[in-house]
Order: structure tokens, then C-alpha cells, then sequence
């Protein structure tokens, strides 16, 4: 170091990291400890309540104090907590032959009860957005906080809903069977989020489902890991540093994370190699042809078309056939692409867009400019709505030339 030279703060990059260690390491911890205390006897409501202090005990305590076993230590004082929460609420003392006596501390179960929390987060008595709330809650570690600002709601509002959410499946006990594709759709509504406030729900969400995929042997969950880790890859070309929005065939592919494409690829491959095709699958493999085309033009659109076939097969999703119009328009030209558009109803969501594009491909202007300036007036949020807003009037500026 030059001689004069600042020295670094030492103390507070320690701490910095320390803190992020701890964060991950308690987010991590989260759901085999839950699963401890629902286990022992504790409903998921209140398991979760003295989770949630056990949480915020260890992040006062840890930085200073690290415990050499911390899950052990997240059981035993959550424990603590769930048992002084009984024995305060005397509506609840006939449970206390359940918890009369406090097990010794020592070194956590290794049972892991993770892949049973999903389900029961996913539960089907739930609405997405209350099982979706709980997931980040009560596996993913983050605090009602987090989950509000990340969802732009108030964070009593958040949680009410996480409140009511707890309260619907507290009378469901561990070993009841579980859905994995209810789990899978509410993991994929966490990645379609994005990022918003100081949660990134992409992020989190590829963690959770790397999660699922360690605690189950399933293709289809491999299926969504790759998709979102494809999807994930070419995130930072998705926006201009203005926020505006930058479609696929505009992206600049060079800055896509080929890391990323080349684990999804792998993973997708080893899903497709059993035989046992879903639909997160063939949306993965649809995503890996975008990913492997070194140009929007190289697109070996053809095959895409084939793998929209086998997806609206799967599904027979609506919002699948308006896709495969897209890439019909593109593998057999414009005409055809508003062919296969025609047997769709015109309220889909995005069906002016996909409209206009294909009209602008046939050279019809004047009818493209007029459905960009419609599917911007229903555009779900404002930065769609700038985008298509431009193209309407780019194509006008183009006409009065």
C-alpha cells in the first residue's frame, strides 16, 4: 500500500460480508427448521410466528456471537418461542401436553421437510397470490417487509394476507401428498415478477426451485429451473438504461450470460433425455433455441413452431397459440403467422401486439400503426405501454413521409 494512502475499513467490510453470510444462511435454514417445529407438534401459523423471532433473534445475535450448530440454534430458540406463545394464550393450554416439556438442545433432526413445505404453501385452498405470499415467507426466509415492497403493496396489507393465508391450512398436517405442478406454478409466478424493491424475485426464485429440484427427482422441475436460468441470462439486455424495453431480436447477445444458457441447456437436456415431457420443459426448449441462435436471423424458427405444437398439445393454452403465431409469422411468413392468429380471440392479452407486428412484417402500416396505439392503451404496465406507443408512431412518421 503507497505510503499516505487511506487504509480500507476493514471492520465494516467484515461486517458487510458477514451480514450477507448470515442472510443466505438463515434464508436457507428457513424451511428444514419450520418443518422441525410443525413436526414437534406446533401448527404452521404459530411455527411460523416463532420462526419469524427466531430470525430476527439470530440476525441481533449472530454478528457477534456465531453458534457453531446454527440450525440447531434456530430450533431451539424458535422452540422457545412457540412454547412461551402457548403457554401466555390460555385459549391455548390444552395443548400444553404437547409441549410441557422443552427437548434438550443438542444437533438439530437432519429429517428435511422442505419438499413438504412447498407443498403445503401450494396448497389448492390457497389463491395464487396468498400461496405465492406464503412460499416467500415461510421458505424463502424473507420478512412481510420484503414481500410488500416487492409486490407494491402495503405491508399490512401483505400481511393481512399472509395472516389469512396461515390460518387457511392450519389444520393441515405434514404427510398429506402434494401437488408438484401447483408447486411449480407458484414458483414460476415468484421468477415472473422480476425485480422490485430490495427483493430480486428472479433471483429468489431460481434459489427456491434449485431447492425444490435437490429435495425431489422430478423432470418437470428441472424443466422450470432450466427455463427460468435461460430466462435469466439475457435479463440485463431486456432494458435500455432509460427502463425502456428491448425485444429479443434487439438485444445484444453478447452480453448474455453463457454460464447460465449453458447450465440451463444442460439441465433441460438431462430432463428431456427421460421421456416425460411437460409443459415448463417445452417452454425450456423453446427458450434454449432463442438462446443458441448467434443472431435474431439465425433463429431456427421452424423448430420453435414444432415445440409451440407440443406445448398447446400439453396445455391447450390460449395464450400458447397466440406464441406460436409469432413464430409461425416468422418460420412461414406474415400471412401465415395472421392465419393461425385468426382461429384466436381478440381479447387475448398482447393479440393487438402480436397483430400489429405481423401486419408491420406484411407491410401494412397504416393498419399496424392503429393496433400499436390499441395494445398500448391495454398494456399491463407503462414501460409495454412506452414501447408500443413508439411503434405506433414510428410507423405513423414512416406513412407521412
Amino acid at each position: 500500500m503507497a505510503r499516505g494512502a487511506p487504509v480500507p475499513d476493514l471492520t465494516a467490510h467484515h461486517h458487510r460480508v458477514t451480514s450477507q453470510i448470515n442472510e443466505a444462511l438463515l434464508r436457507s435454514l428457513t424451511p428444514s427448521v419450520l418443518g422441525i417445529l410443525v413436526r414437534r407438534g406446533a401448527d404452521f401459523a404459530a411455527a411460523e410466528d416463532a420462526m419469524q423471532d427466531a430470525l430476527v433473534e439470530a440476525v441481533r445475535v449472530w454478528p457477534a456471537d456465531p453458534p457453531r450448530d446454527p440450525k440447531g440454534w434456530l430450533v431451539t430458540v424458535a422452540w422457545r418461542r412457540f412454547l412461551d406463545a402457548t403457554r401466555a394464550d390460555a385459549a391455548r393450554r390444552r395443548r400444553e401436553d404437547l409441549v410441557n416439556e422443552e427437548p434438550a438442545p443438542g444437533p438439530a433432526p437432519t429429517v428435511d421437510d422442505t419438499l413438504q413445505l412447498y407443498f403445503l404453501c401450494a396448497h389448492p385452498s390457497l389463491t395464487p397470490s396468498s400461496a405465492v405470499a406464503l412460499t416467500l415467507r415461510a421458505v424463502g426466509g424473507l420478512t412481510t417487509r420484503q414481500i410488500a415492497q416487492a409486490y407494491l403493496v402495503p405491508e399490512a396489507t401483505m400481511a393481512q394476507r399472509i395472516s389469512r393465508a396461515k390460518r387457511t391450512i392450519s389444520g393441515v398436517r405434514f404427510g398429506q401428498p402434494g401437488d408438484v405442478a401447483t408447486v411449480l406454478r407458484v414458483l414460476y409466478l415468484v421468477f415472473n415478477e422480476g425485480y422490485s424493491g430490495d427483493v430480486d424475485l428472479a433471483a429468489e426464485s431460481i434459489r427456491l426451485t434449485r431447492q425444490l429440484a435437490a429435495a425431489v427427482d422430478h423432470p418437470e422441475v428441472a424443466g422450470l429451473l432450466a427455463l427460468m436460468l435461460l430466462h435469466h441470462a439475457r435479463r440485463v439486455t431486456r432494458t435500455a438504461p432509460n427502463g425502456s424495453l428491448v425485444p429479443l431480436a434487439e438485444q445484444d447477445r453478447s452480453r448474455w450470460d453463457t454460464e447460465l444458457i449453458a447450465e440451463g441447456v444442460k439441465i433441460l437436456q438431462a430432463a428431456l433425455a427421460r421421456d416425460r415431457l411437460g409443459e415448463f420443459q417445452a417452454q425450456a426448449a423453446i427458450a434454449a433455441l432463442h438462446a443458441d441462435a448467434p443472431t435474431a436471423e439465425e433463429t431456427d424458427w421452424v423448430q420453435i413452431v414444432e415445440w409451440y405444437d407440443e406445448l398447446a398439445r400439453l396445455t391447450d393454452s390460449p395464450v400458447v397459440r397466440l406464441n406460436r403465431a409469432v413464430a409461425v409469422g416468422e418460420a412461414d411468413g406474415p400471412r401465415a403467422g395472421l392465419a393461425a392468429l385468426a382461429a384466436l380471440n381478440d381479447s387475448l392479452p398482447r393479440h393487438a401486439a402480436v397483430a400489429a407486428y405481423l401486419h408491420e412484417r406484411d407491410g401494412d402500416l397504416a393498419t399496424a400503426a392503429r393496433l400499436y396505439a390499441e395494445a398500448a392503451h391495454k398494456a399491463p404496465n407503462l414501460a409495454e405501454r412506452d414501447y408500443l406507443t413508439r411503434q405506433a408512431a414510428r410507423l405513423n412518421a414512416r406513412r407521412c413521409r
